[in-house]
């Protein structure tokens, strides 16, 4: 998965890769060359007493080190750029896939998960990549160079690098062997410390409310120590693979020394062809912790990569199709003919044999018992969800032809619990028409009923709001997602219980203007207080996902028996109360 991740996205900046490649092997290559100048300099400079040569060689090396040195900034630069330019195109493609996801991936991944994918995983790949371009040229080079250069100036010592280099590669594949399943297991734990924090913040209001402080605070520290005991144990073997590294590169060092000041006493080795062997191992060994550090950073990014290719190779059940078929008729006309929906490996569907139609001017609500499948029915007139079986047609076409896209631009959804971004009154607004006016705005709030509480504000549209809506109460968030939803002016509204939060008289009042403000567009309105949708035109009364009642109030009260124990219970409440 790392592979084909890094080929897919490295595939776009071959131009910068080929320039860190030639400006590694040019430093490689000047880094390699310096221990032989530096031995010429003590077996024919210093030996002989040659100050003109000691000079001049110093100059060429003062010039190849310069050299290095701009050639190995260079490549870092270059390597840099593509690290995080494939950095930022993952995260584009991660987001822009999570994006196209149904309700359905969502739910199967989690958000916090999403979010570590998106943000910790692509930082560990960025990383990597970061190395890789840097130290995937160079290591190889050096270790290679360095063999054969060690060989060139003292070949009766250089068998020791032929068992030294073996023995570190064997020592280091153990150690990384067994780091792979400890990243993999980190990288859960991070998830679920999100998870358990993103739930916390969420539900602070909840928390504090039940006195749930110190239950939170232990849930949380057993997540947090379970993440600290996964990273110490990785910690425990990246800690031990550099004292084997220097543990073997001092080792070799000792064993050159030894045989290497045999061979000088012997004289088949020149001091200046000793001090160069000696140069060449610390290279050697350098590019073997070069080598062994990236492939320590290779097993986590691995992980990662998984991870992300996961997300990546999913495919969203709402499927876009190839060639999007249009409206034929009026959008405001919706109509479920025989839908079902179950989720996969459910034993029993959702929803089952659901059809009724809607028409332009007419408003349909849904009702029914808890778990009834009616948040479930209305998500799938946006597409946030597909039908698993039946059709569901808008403007004559079923939703599966449509383009979800153009689909959702004649659809105005208020959800179940109205989500405010960050931003202000108006921005928020305005993510139902990005060109609304401010009288359309002013329009949208009179009609949600939200206008005089906007005009008390601060700063009227212009007040800030915070993510979640949290600077406002509930029946104010719902008013402001009502007037999105107004400002968009769609052929379908779809009122998800919008107006739990909302007290009678002001249910009333909105009710009563959107009446004129919709009267060009189908209305489905899923409700709990039955007082509240007497007038509507056709009730479809939903229980265990079937629809086992279909008219309006007064004939619902006759022929359907759900119905009338819903209506009966509430009226019952109402006068307890």
């Amino acid at each position: 998965m790392l592979i084909r991740l890094l080929r897919t996205y490295l595939a776009r900046y071959r131009a910068a890769i080929a320039a860190v490649v030639v400006l590694q092997l040019v430093a490689t290559a000047a880094m390699l060359y310096l221990p032989t100048l530096n031995a010429d300099i003590i077996d024919n400079g210093v030996a002989t007493g040659d100050t003109g040569y000691i000079g001049t060689t110093g100059a060429w090396m003062l010039l190849v080190s310069l050299v290095q040195i701009l050639c190995s900034v260079a490549a870092m630069y270059f390597g840099s750029r593509t690290a995080l330019g494939a950095g930022r195109d993952i995260r584009h493609d991660l987001l822009h896939r999570v994006n196209g996801f149904s309700a359905r991936e969502v739910g199967r991944f989690g958000a916090p998960s999403l979010i570590t994918r998106t943000t910790n995983d692509v930082q560990q790949v960025q990383l990597l990549t970061v190395m890789s371009v840097s130290i995937l040229v160079m290591a190889p080079i050096m270790g290679i160079g360095g063999i054969a250069m060690s060989a060139h100036v003292a070949l009766s010592i250089s068998w020791i690098l032929g068992v030294a280099v073996p023995v570190l590669g064997i020592t280091m594949g153990l150690i990384i062997g067994r780091m792979i399943p400890a990243f993999r297991s980190m990288q859960e734990r991070i998830d679920n410390v999100n998870r358990v924090m993103r739930e916390q913040i969420t539900g602070i209001r909840v928390v504090r409310a039940f006195v749930r402080e110190p239950y939170e605070i232990e849930r949380f520290g057993v997540a947090n120590h379970r993440l600290a005991d996964s990273s110490l144990r990785v910690g425990r073997m990246m800690a031990l693979m550099f004292p084997s590294v220097m543990l073997i590169t001092n080792l070799t060092l000792i064993a050159v020394l030894w045989f290497g000041g045999h061979a000088v006493d012997d004289g088949t080795v020149q001091i200046g062809d000793l001090t160069a062997m000696i140069s060449y191992v610390m290279q050697i060994m350098m590019s073997v912790m070069m080598a062994s550090f990236l492939a320590m950073m290779a097993p986590r990014a691995g992980v990662c990569a998984e991870r992300i290719c996961e997300v990546l190779d999913t495919e969203s059940s709402v499927h876009t199709p190839d060639s999007a078929v249009a409206m034929t008729t009026d959008p405001a006309v919706v109509e479920f003919d025989d839908v079902e929906f179950r989720y996969p490996g459910a034993d029993e569907p959702v929803l089952c044999d659901i059809s009724f139609a809607t028409a332009p001017g007419t408003t349909t609500a849904i009702v029914g018992s808890t778990g009834a499948g009616k948040t479930t029915l209305v998500n799938l007139v946006p597409r946030l969800l597909d039908a698993t079986a039946g059709a569901l047609r808008i403007g004559g076409v079923d939703v599966r032809d449509q383009d979800p896209d153009l689909l959702r631009s004649h659809i105005g959804l208020v959800p179940q619990r109205p989500y405010l971004f960050s931003g202000t009154v108006a921005t928020n607004l305005r993510q139902g028409n990005p060109d609304a006016t401010e009288d359309e705005l002013w329009e949208a709030l009179t009609v949600a009923q939200a206008a005089d509480f906007v005009r008390a504000m601060p700063d009227g549209l212009d007040t800030a709001i915070s993510q979640g809506g949290t600077t406002v109460s509930g029946g104010q968030r719902q008013r402001l997602a009502i007037a999105r939803a107004l400002v968009r002016r769609p052929s379908v509204y779809v009122f998800d219980d919008s107006f739990s939060a909302l007290d009678l008289s002001t249910d009333a009042r909105l009710r009563a203007a959107l009446a004129p403000a919709t009267r060009e567009s189908a209305m489905i309105v899923v409700a709990q207080r039955i007082s509240t949708i007497t007038a509507a035109d056709q009730i479809v009364v939903l229980d265990e996902g079937t629809i086992v009642g279909l008219g309006t109030h007064a004939e619902l009260l006759e022929s359907c028996p759900t119905y009338a124990e819903i209506a009966e219970s509430q009226q019952a409440i109402g006068a307890a109360s």
